[in-house]
């Protein structure tokens, strides 16, 4: 029998021209002054002009920190904080993808408890109350809009710290669609992919249930057949809004049936070479998938299926392996190599043993299909040089 303990997601706005609603959103949720995470990219596309226009609307002050990487770091959670802590603001609206959305969770943390970011790494350390979370997400694949994961790098060990916690499910998220038509094809494919990471991850998760599965497979069917549409072009807005839905419906499916070693992986690969997370996961994805496969062929199927796939007279491994050729060729498509030599990381056999160490550490890789120790995470490594 299915049993579900929890399933949470945030307050959900969605549409072209939802951000407008920010301004009224940070009023309900009690906000007066509010610290507005962002980074330059989004500044430069004109979007924080966008969301400054509707928290004036309101009469709400407010305070910009922009200064992040792609992959954030705990000294820029410390910097960030320090600005919180003498801003006065009273909550945090983040607008951007996984990295502003990344700090502005753990600047929550570490407004309300003591210590350092590296205290809350791992599962369920956060016990007081945050500030109210209000997430605009700029790109279609982080899903941190929607997630109660927060990443971020260790910069002395130079690993990706994973922070889980139901309390880091920020309280209202706003999708508007239209943030994507400025983005460029390969940021659209490496988000895209990440989405599509979560989406395959969370259908054969241990912790799935009817409801993850629902979301996940809507998910996969959705990016199948839009990523490539949304790379090829920045003005079409019917693979804007699809792949908007497909991001949201896998951050869904992802944080509530968790994900695999696919993101337990590419944390180590992101933290050491501060690659792209999508790309990382997008290179790790088939080889993750032909690994897990005797664990749940019969879930690859179904994937292989969403992603339009013809298996109808294929035995039901052969489907299940069709499922990887999709991901694949739908990687090549966009772009996307198929190895970490031709990303520019140099994997040697010592990195490689350190890299599948971490990983075997990894929260992550808790709900993977297939059991995993660090000598099966060296051998997916291996294959993915």
């Amino acid at each position: 029998m299915d049993f579900i303990k929890e399933f949470r997601i945030p307050e959900i706005i969605f549409g072209r021209g939802a951000i407008e609603q920010i301004g009224y959103c940070a009023l309900r949720v009690g906000a007066e002054k509010v610290f507005l995470v962002t980074d330059p990219g989004i500044v430069e596309a004109g979007w924080i002009d966008v969301a400054i226009k509707y928290l004036r609307q309101e009469g709400l002050e407010y305070e910009i920190w922009h200064e992040l990487n792609p992959n954030p770091t705990d000294y820029e959670v410390e910097k960030a904080t320090q600005a919180y802590s003498g801003s006065e603001c009273d909550a945090i609206i983040a607008v951007g993808g996984g990295s502003p959305i990344d700090v502005a969770k753990a600047v929550a943390i570490m407004a309300t408890h003591p210590g350092t970011i590296h205290d809350y790494e791992g599962v369920d350390k956060i016990t007081n109350p945050l500030p109210p979370m209000i997430m605009v997400p700029s790109t279609a694949g982080s899903g941190a809009d929607i997630t109660q994961f927060t990443v971020i790098v260790d910069t002395a060990r130079k690993v990706k710290m994973i922070i889980m916690s139901k309390s880091l499910v920020p309280d209202i998220s706003v999708t508007d669609p239209l943030i994507l038509t400025t983005k460029d094809p390969e940021l659209t494919a490496n988000t895209g992919m990440d989405a599509l990471a979560h989406a395959i991850e969370a259908y054969v998760s241990i912790a799935a249930n009817f409801l993850t599965d629902s979301y996940a497979l809507t998910a996969i069917r959705l990016i199948s057949a839009n990523l490539g549409k949304s790379v090829s072009s920045k003005t079409n807005l019917e693979a804007k809004d699809a792949m908007a839905k497909a991001s949201l419906l896998a951050a869904i499916a992802a944080s509530n049936a968790l994900i695999g070693a696919v993101h337990a992986m590419a944390h180590q690969v992101g933290g050491k070479f501060n690659l792209p997370h999508g790309m990382a996961n997008a290179i790790l994805l088939p080889y993750v998938m032909e690994y897990n496969i005797p664990a749940c062929t019969e879930r690859f199927a179904k994937i292989a299926e969403a992603m339009g796939q013809p298996i109808h007279n294929l035995s039901l491994r052969d489907s299940a392996k069709s499922a990887v050729e999709a991901v694949r060729m739908l990687a090549g498509e966009v772009g996307i190599v198929e190895n970490f030599s031709k990303a520019g990381c140099r994997l040697t056999e010592n990195c490689i043993n350190t890299l599948s160490t971490n990983a075997a550490k990894d929260a992550c890789l808790i709900t993977n299909p297939r059991d995993a120790g660090v000598n099966e995470i060296i051998k997916i490594f291996k294959n993915s040089v």
